[in-house]
């Protein structure tokens, strides 16, 4: 069902957020700019890794399915966890994004089908409250990226985005997903995620997520290695969904057009397409 912003702005005020349309989804996001985090020396940037968000789909029948992902330190995830159950909402998953880093943070994947989206709204936001995430999203400074972008896009196939000094790619699934009888659009999340931090001087730290059937896994995580990309965690972020998916997620730092390669690589294992996505906007999404 095709909607606007001005259809979702009852979830927005409860979410304090104007969002985002990706397609036919309202998103919203929630940098964690509160946090400095460290990986293997390098501080990681707000928007390579620390980010939680969550996104709404309205289908003809008036239902909304809900799906987000909250990036939670672990002395908040016990809060964040008890919210969310009392809520009646849905964690379908627990993992990390990140290798060795400090403060220690995890990600919980949220899930609801629901007649009343702008209550669903309200409990997560009512999670997020028992963080230290800012409410409402702190705005972003836009920021070159200090990377060649454009060896990067021939490389990867697609024209990456600018999220403000980061430099993003999205590739969505070429299947149609289906989760309780409904069709999940791309712009929920289960798409393949590839993101760079300018480190300077053409380098690099990636981090993000390959979205693989069974049948991928293990060609796309030996592209991985072949490239010297390290895995962080493989997992599902969903309980139910058809075709089922795995997300690889993964780290590595070095020479930034070499590792778009390897990822490059890695990306061509699996069945996806380049999904042009929208700019960083001022709301935070």
């Amino acid at each position: 069902m095709r909607t606007t912003l001005q259809d979702w702005e009852d979830v927005g005020k409860e979410l304090l957020t104007e969002g985002i349309m990706w397609g036919e989804t309202f998103r919203a996001g929630f940098p964690r700019r509160d946090l400095r985090v460290t990986s293997r020396g390098v501080d990681v940037a707000t928007n390579l890794a620390l980010r939680s968000y969550v996104a709404f789909t309205r289908y003809d029948d008036g239902r909304t399915m809900v799906m987000g992902d909250l990036a939670v330190t672990e002395e908040e995830l016990g809060r964040v966890t008890d919210v969310v159950q009392a809520a009646g909402l849905e964690q379908t998953s627990v993992h990390k994004h990140l290798l060795a880093h400090s403060p220690a943070l995890l990600w919980c994947h949220v899930h609801a089908l629901t007649d009343t989206p702008a209550v669903a709204a309200r409990h997560i936001r009512a999670a997020l409250e028992t963080t230290g995430t800012p409410l409402p999203p702190r705005l972003s400074t836009p920021a070159a990226v200090d990377l060649d972008t454009g060896r990067l896009d021939a490389v990867l196939g697609g024209r990456g985005t600018n999220y403000a000094g980061t430099y993003k790619f999205t590739f969505a699934r070429r299947e149609t997903l289906i989760d309780h009888h409904r069709v999940i659009p791309w712009g929920m999340g289960a798409v393949t995620g590839v993101n760079f931090q300018p480190l300077g001087r053409g380098r690099a730290a990636v981090n993000g997520a390959l979205a693989l059937t069974a049948g991928e896994v293990q060609p796309a995580i030996k592209a991985l290695r072949r490239g010297g990309v390290d895995v962080v965690e493989l997992h599902n972020h969903t309980l139910t969904e058809e075709p089922r998916l795995f997300f690889a997620h993964y780290w590595a730092v070095g020479d930034a057009v070499g590792l778009a390669r390897c990822l490059g690589a890695a990306v061509a294992t699996t069945n996806v397409t380049w999904q042009a996505t929208p700019g960083f906007d001022r709301s935070g999404a």
